[in-house]
C-alpha cells in the first residue's frame, strides 16, 4: 500500500468531503446496528407478552432509524464520489503534466501504449479505490467491529463461536492478498501490451492494409487479448475458490448458533428475541469479513496500478535546465558542434554519433546528407535538446545549449519534422501552434512561404477547415507544408528542416527554397535531406556516414573531393535522367 499512500496527497484539496463521507457512514452503520436490538425488543417484549403498543412503537422507531441511516448513506455516497472524482481528475492532470515534462529518452523507455494505460485504466482503478475507501472500507470495519461488540453484549456465551471462525477467515484473507497482488500486476502489464498493439494498428492502419497484413495483426491482437483474458480468468478463479469457502464458514457459524442457541432457549437461559438478534449480528460480522475479502482483491489491483502511476510521477526528466540557465536568449544564430558524440539509452558500444564537429555561421544554410541511419535526424535533435549529448558540446553563439533554459532555447530554435504531427482543430490553430497569439496575416504569410496557402484556400472553409486526428484528411505533402509553416511562424533564429519536404514534389520544394532564401540574412538553417536537389544551393553540405562526418564543403568542392558525395549525386542524377527519359 506504499504507492497508494503516496497518492493520498491528491486528496488534500478535498479533505472536507473526505472527512464528511466517513462521518456520515458512521451514522448509517450506527442505525444498522440498532435494528437487531429493535427486533429483539419486538419479539421478547412485544410478541411474547402480547404487547401491541411495544410492537408498533418499536416498529416506528425502526423506520426512523432506517430513514436516518438512509440520509447518512446517501450523504456518504455523494461526498465520497465528489472526493474520488476530484482526486482522479487532479491525479490524471498531474500525470499528464509529468508526461509533458519528460524528455524524449524517458518517453522512449515508458512507451506510448503503457502511458495511455496509466493515464486511463490505472487512474480509474485508484480513483475507484478512493471511493471505496471513503464508503465501503469505512462501513465494513465499523460494521464488523460494531456487530461483534453488539453480539457479545447480546449473548457472551454464544459469542465464543467467533473464536474459531474469525481465525479461519483471517487465514483465507491473507492467502487472497498474497495470491492476487502479483496476479493483478501481471494483468496491468498485459493490458499495456494490448494497448500498444491497438495504438500501433490505429496509427498505422494504412500500412497494415497496404501490405495486406490485417490477418497477421489480428493474430497478434488475439494472442495479446487471450493472454489478458487468461490472466483475468486466473484472478477470478482465485476469488471463485475463496467465496464458497467463506460461505461455508458463514453457514457453519449460523448452524452452530442455532443449535447452541436453541439449547439455551429450551433451558430458559436465552430468549428467542436474543437468539434472533445474535444471528443478525453474526451474519453482519461474517458478511463483513467476506466483504473484506472482495475489497482486498480490489485493493490489490489498485495498488498494482498505483505503483505504475508512481513510477511515472517519480521519473525525473533526463534533460533539465541547470539552476543558473539563461532565461533571456536572443542569439544571432551561429551553431557549432564541438566533437559531439551521442548514444541512445546510454549504449556507448553503439554510438549514433561520434566525434562530430562543424560550424553553421549565422545566416548560413547547412545541409546534412547521408544514407538512412547515418545520424542526420539524431544530430539535429540535439540542438533543441530533445536529447543531450553524451560527449562534446553544442553551442549557439558560443553558449552551450545546456546552459540555456529549455523554453528560451526552443523559442530560438524551431523544427519541422519529416513525420508531420498535426492536432485535432482548425488549420489556423495548427499553423499557429507555437505562437497562439499570431495574427491571421502572420499565419497567411507563413503559409505562403511554405507553399500551403493555395491548397488551404481551395478548402471549403479555408483556414477554418478542421484537421482530422493526426491530419488524416490531408495528404503527406500538405501536412509537411503545414508543419513548415508552423515552424516559420515562430520566426526562429535557427530553423531545422528534418527531411520535411520528402513528400513534396520537386517543383513545390524549389518554390519553398526560393521563399526561404529571403530569410537567409537573419536566419540559420540546418536542412536534413535525402534528395540531392534539396542541398545543391546550401552554403555548406555535411556528409554523414555511420554517425561520423566523412566530408563537408560546398557542392562543387565535394563533387571533386568526396567519393561518397559523388556516388550519391551521380546515382540520383542517373535515376532522374532515366525517369525523365521514360517520360
Amino acid at each position: 500500500m506504499r504507492a497508494t499512500r503516496k497518492l493520498a496527497a491528491f486528496l488534500g484539496p478535498y479533505w472536507r468531503w473526505a472527512i464528511l463521507a466517513p462521518l456520515l457512514m458512521v451514522l448509517e452503520v450506527s442505525m444498522d446496528l440498532l435494528q437487531p436490538r429493535m427486533i429483539q425488543r419486538i419479539v421478547d417484549d412485544g410478541i411474547a407478552r402480547n404487547d401491541m403498543a411495544t410492537v408498533v412503537n418499536t416498529g416506528l422507531l425502526m423506520v426512523c432509524f432506517a430513514l436516518t441511516g438512509l440520509v447518512g448513506g446517501m450523504g456518504c455516497t455523494v461526498f465520497a464520489v465528489l472526493a474520488a472524482q476530484g482526486f482522479g481528475a487532479d491525479l490524471r492532470g498531474s500525470l499528464f503534466r509529468k508526461v509533458q515534462a519528460l524528455s524524449f529518452g524517458n518517453l522512449d523507455r515508458l512507451e506510448t501504449g503503457k502511458l495511455v494505460t496509466r493515464l486511463t485504466n490505472d487512474v480509474s482503478q485508484v480513483q475507484d479505490l478512493v471511493m471505496m475507501l471513503l464508503r465501503v472500507m469505512v462501513r465494513v470495519p465499523l460494521l464488523l467491529v460494531g456487530s461483534l461488540i453488539m453480539a457479545i453484549f447480546t449473548s457472551p456465551r454464544l459469542a465464543l463461536l467467533f473464536v474459531p471462525l474469525i481465525p479461519v477467515i483471517t487465514v483465507a484473507l491473507i492467502w487472497i492478498i498474497r495470491r492476487t497482488f502479483p496476479m493483478y500486476s501481471q494483468v496491468q502489464r498485459l493490458l499495456d501490451a494490448l494497448n500498444t498493439i491497438v495504438q500501433e494498428n490505429l496509427a498505422g492502419a494504412r500500412v497494415v492494409k497496404g501490405f495486406a497484413r490485417a490477418d497477421h495483426e489480428s493474430r497478434r491482437f488475439r494472442r495479446a487479448n487471450d493472454r489478458l483474458m487468461s490472466q483475468n480468468v486466473a484472478v477470478v478463479r482465485t476469488g471463485a475458490v475463496t467465496m464458497p469457502f467463506m460461505m461455508l464458514t458463514l453457514n457453519l457459524g449460523v448452524v452452530g448458533v442455532i443449535w447452541l442457541g436453541g439449547v439455551q432457549v429450551k433451558s430458559g437461559d436465552l430468549e428467542v428475541g436474543q437468539l434472533i438478534a445474535f444471528i443478525n449480528y453474526l451474519m453482519q460480522t461474517l458478511m463483513s469479513l467476506m466483504t473484506v475479502s472482495m475489497l482486498i482483491v480490489r485493493v490489490s489491483r489498485a495498488e498494482a496500478s498505483a505503483e505504475r502511476i508512481q513510477e511515472v510521477l517519480d521519473s525525473e526528466p533526463d534533460i533539465r535546465s541547470c539552476p543558473d540557465a539563461r532565461t533571456a536568449f536572443s542569439p544571432k544564430g551561429r551553431v557549432a558542434f564541438e566533437d559531439v558524440s551521442f548514444s541512445y539509452a546510454g549504449n556507448e558500444h553503439d554510438p549514433a554519433l561520434s566525434g562530430v564537429s562543424f560550424v553553421a555561421e549565422a545566416g548560413e544554410t547547412v545541409a546534412l546528407l547521408g544514407a538512412t541511419g547515418a545520424g542526420k535526424s539524431t544530430l539535429v535533435n540535439l540542438i533543441p535538446r530533445f536529447y543531450d549529448v553524451t560527449g562534446g558540446r553544442i553551442t549557439i553563439d558560443g553558449v552551450d545549449v545546456r546552459a540555456i533554459d529549455e523554453t528560451a532555447l526552443r523559442g530560438a530554435v524551431a523544427i519541422a519534422l519529416q513525420e508531420s504531427v498535426l492536432f485535432s482543430g482548425t488549420i489556423r490553430d495548427n499553423v499557429r501552434y507555437g505562437r497562439p497569439t499570431a495574427s491571421d496575416a502572420e499565419v497567411i504569410a507563413a503559409a505562403r512561404m511554405a507553399q500551403a496557402h493555395d491548397f488551404i484556400s481551395r478548402l471549403p472553409d479555408g483556414y477554418d477547415s478542421i484537421v482530422g486526428q493526426r491530419g488524416v484528411n490531408l495528404s503527406g505533402g500538405q501536412k509537411q507544408r503545414l508543419a513548415i509553416a508552423r515552424a516559420l511562424l515562430m520566426n526562429p533564429t535557427v530553423l531545422i528542416l528534418d527531411d520535411s519536404t520528402s513528400a513534396v514534389d520537386v517543383e513545390t520544394e524549389a518554390r519553398i527554397q526560393r521563399a526561404l532564401a529571403h530569410l537567409r540574412e537573419n536566419q540559420t538553417r540546418l536542412v536534413v535531406a535525402q534528395r540531392i536537389s534539396t542541398v545543391l544551393s546550401a552554403d555548406r553540405i555535411v556528409v554523414l556516414d555511420d554517425g561520423r562526418i566523412v566530408a563537408q564543403g560546398a557542392h562543387d568542392e565535394l563533387l571533386a573531393s568526396s567519393p561518397i558525395y559523388r556516388e550519391i549525386y551521380e546515382s540520383q542524377m542517373d535515376a532522374a535522367a532515366v525517369t525523365h527519359g521514360g517520360e
